[in-house]
């Protein structure tokens, strides 16, 4: 037999059950996923400062971008100089950002630290891709003789 306190349970017990199914609700969503090229760089020519005669005060030498060279006050500069060049390649609509380290140039314990910069910080990719590296070459007074020569790295990376 059924009183009336456990009818009232029943029933209580019934609509909890249907008010939560009644309540229930649910939707979609899409899962997406962008596919890039690896996103590749290459050098094709490097940085040159060109030959440079010290002086008794210390000075710089400065090749752009574009590969003109400025050279300071006190140094006397010839030869060809070049700016560093770069290939890129990746997917093509997408932008990459580009940054470089700095180079130390040595020769044997004798070293003239450089501040590079690239012709852009940002590229957008369109087949044909390149970009460049200039900077500006802190000489000393009476700089010791030799060929100096320093490495750099260039990253590129998608933005």
């Amino acid at each position: 037999m059924i009183n009336r306190f456990s009818k009232a349970v029943l029933v209580l017990g019934t609509l909890a059950l249907g008010a939560g199914a009644a309540n229930a609700a649910s939707t979609t969503a899409t899962a997406k996923a962008k596919i890039l090229q690896q996103v590749t760089v290459t050098n094709t020519s490097d940085l040159d400062f060109g030959t440079i005669v010290t002086g008794a005060a210390a000075s710089t030498v400065a090749v752009s971008s574009t590969g003109t060279r400025t050279c300071g006050a006190g140094l006397t500069c010839s030869g060809t100089t070049t700016a560093a060049n770069f290939n890129v390649t990746g997917t093509i609509g997408q932008t990459v950002t580009i940054s470089t380290t700095n180079a130390s140039l040595t020769s044997g314990a004798n070293s003239m630290s450089s501040t590079l910069a690239p012709s852009s910080g940002t590229l957008l990719l369109d087949g044909s891709d390149s970009f460049t590296v200039g900077g500006t070459l802190n000489v000393a007074a009476n700089q010791a003789d030799g060929n100096y020569a320093g490495q750099f790295t260039v990253t590129v990376n998608y933005q």
